[in-house]
């Protein structure tokens, strides 16, 4: 046991390169083969912790799991469960967790999970209960993942920085969301943030996705850092960051901004997959570079250009979408696009068919809308499609009643050309003091009247913690500004949490609102 633990010791501390190139000699020693004909016939006379150590040395080392050594240890180690002791059940666990589920592995498990059910309020060090948390899994009864969140809770004021980010990754590996746990892991993290490795930040993140936990002020703190920090990371690290901060909807702008001077620098590190990635960032977080914004978008126009000869169908529908989505229009790579379509090569399985055809659609779209010459059109052919609003607008529809003095000053559902669609419209004289009758204005049709639209989004629609809109609604607000409307933007769950009072009085300061017919937010276009 003492010689295996030591060469995994030495072994994990290696390069991935390393790694490869020692596991080879080691599996080819002599003197391992006997140590494993050794350890297999010793087995059940081992020690509880001689037995857990070697299973778990074994498996770190790369030992296949279906030969006999292993499944034999693992047999022992179901035999003699009863008898281990916290620390055994700790280490086991810690290697049922990087192991493939077997028939044997399965029962340890099942009887491991037992165990644990049993010892629970004996077991008083978060590092333990942290192993068994990412080795019951997300698989683990409620009541279970309930009793371990409680043990966990009566241990927090010892929660030390390292046992902080395990227990992110633990949490994630259980699929539980504790936030008592997590806000205490957050504020740790915080803490040190500077003590995070970088293999770290990204896990924390991933971690937070899969438990749809939202804490702007954790993402802000690991943004400042890496920010602070950029210097040290390579590009790719940078983009990988990003790429999480993205999944997440968190915008951080700064970093952004620094990525972007790092792109200009030196474009040549954006091969298809790091191209990719950057533009569905970018067009995700709506985010416009505050300088250089014309560089920067030619250098990914010219590194997509040279990636049309070996890009699929799908990734340049993405690409070309994505950069639609920020108001950019790369000419040569959507004509390939609409050769293509024009062959019907774009049609795929019936998995991707749909959102295939949303994103051709918004392509399209954004060539007419986007176009230089597109001019505003005097008039915009428009539809109720119900007079019934959903129950999420009910408030906004009484408040809108109750300021406006009744329905024949506003419309509700309505369809636009384009497939858009508006949640209220009402129309104003020239001088923004009036609200008129849709029905006077639809008969006499006057370019003079302003109109506005409100569109009552749900929170997922904005970058987190902020008003700013993610990239599919800024675009739809840019379409229809050119359209001719005036676009006021809503988090409805917030103006749900109104007061029938306070409701009225926000829908009033933003109709008679300056900002409420500012001009249309420039394009890449605009400027060009």
């Amino acid at each position: 046991t003492n010689c295996l633990t030591m060469a995994w010791r030495l072994f994990k501390n290696l390069s991935e390169e390393q790694q490869r190139y020692e596991k080879q000699l080691i599996f080819e020693h002599p003197a391992f083969v006997k140590l494993c004909q050794q350890l297999l016939r010793d087995a059940r006379r081992m020690t509880r912790g001689d037995l857990v150590f070697s299973l778990h040395a074994a498996v770190h080392l790369g030992v296949p799991q279906n030969t006999l050594l292993v499944q034999t240890l693992v047999r022992v180690c179901q035999e003699k469960l009863n008898q281990l002791d916290n620390r055994c059940i700790s280490v086991l666990a810690t290697t049922l967790a990087g192991m493939d589920k077997d028939k044997n592995v399965s029962a340890l498990q099942a009887g491991l999970q037992l165990l644990v059910e049993q010892r629970i309020s004996s077991i008083r060090d978060i590092f333990i209960l942290q192993n068994l948390m990412k080795c019951l899994g997300k698989d683990a009864p409620v009541f279970l993942k309930k009793k371990l969140e409680m043990a966990v809770l009566r241990e927090i004021d010892g929660l030390t920085f390292p046992n902080a980010l395990r227990m992110f990754l633990a949490l994630a590996a259980m699929n539980y969301c504790s936030l008592p746990i997590l806000n205490a892991c957050s504020k740790k993290i915080q803490e040190n943030v500077h003590d995070v490795p970088f293999r770290q930040l990204i896990l924390i993140l991933e971690a937070c996705h899969t438990l749809q936990y939202r804490n702007v002020k954790l993402f802000s703190a690991l943004a400042d850092y890496v920010n602070s920090t950029a210097y040290l990371w390579d590009k790719r690290q940078i983009i990988l960051f990003l790429a999480a901060c993205e999944t997440l909807g968190f915008q951080p702008r700064e970093l952004l901004d620094i990525f972007t001077e790092k792109v200009t620098e030196d474009p040549e590190f954006l091969n298809l997959k790091n191209l990719l990635i950057v533009l569905r960032v970018y067009s995700r977080l709506n985010y416009v570079p505050r300088v250089q914004k014309h560089l920067f978008f030619e250098i990914l126009h010219s590194c997509l250009n040279k990636c049309l000869p070996q890009i699929s169908n799908t990734e340049l529908l993405k690409a070309v979408y994505s950069l639609g989505i920020l108001g950019y229009l790369p000419h040569h790579a959507l004509d390939v696009l609409l050769q293509k379509d024009s062959k019907d090569e774009l049609i795929l399985s019936d998995d991707l068919k749909e959102q295939n055809s949303m994103m051709l659609r918004c392509v399209k779209t954004c060539m007419e809308l986007d176009s230089p010459s597109f001019t505003k059109p005097a008039f915009v052919l428009t539809e109720n499609l119900s007079s019934l609003v959903s129950l999420n607008l009910r408030k906004a529809q009484e408040a809108l009643i109750e300021l406006l003095g009744g329905e024949n000053v506003f419309r509700q559902n309505v369809r636009l050309p384009y497939r858009y669609h508006i949640d209220f419209e009402i129309r104003m004289d020239s001088d923004r003091k009036k609200v008129l009758p849709i029905a006077a204005t639809d008969d006499h049709p006057d370019s003079r009247v302003q109109r506005l639209a409100f569109l009552f989004a749900p929170v997922s629609a904005f970058c987190l913690g902020t008003t700013h809109p993610q990239g599919k609604l800024a675009m739809k607000k840019r379409h229809l500004n050119k359209l001719g409307y005036h676009v006021i933007l809503i988090q409805n769950k917030k103006f749900q949490e109104m007061t029938n009072e306070d409701a009225v009085e926000f829908l009033k300061g933003k109709i008679y609102s300056e900002d409420a017919f500012s001009f249309p937010e420039a394009t890449v276009w605009d400027n060009n």
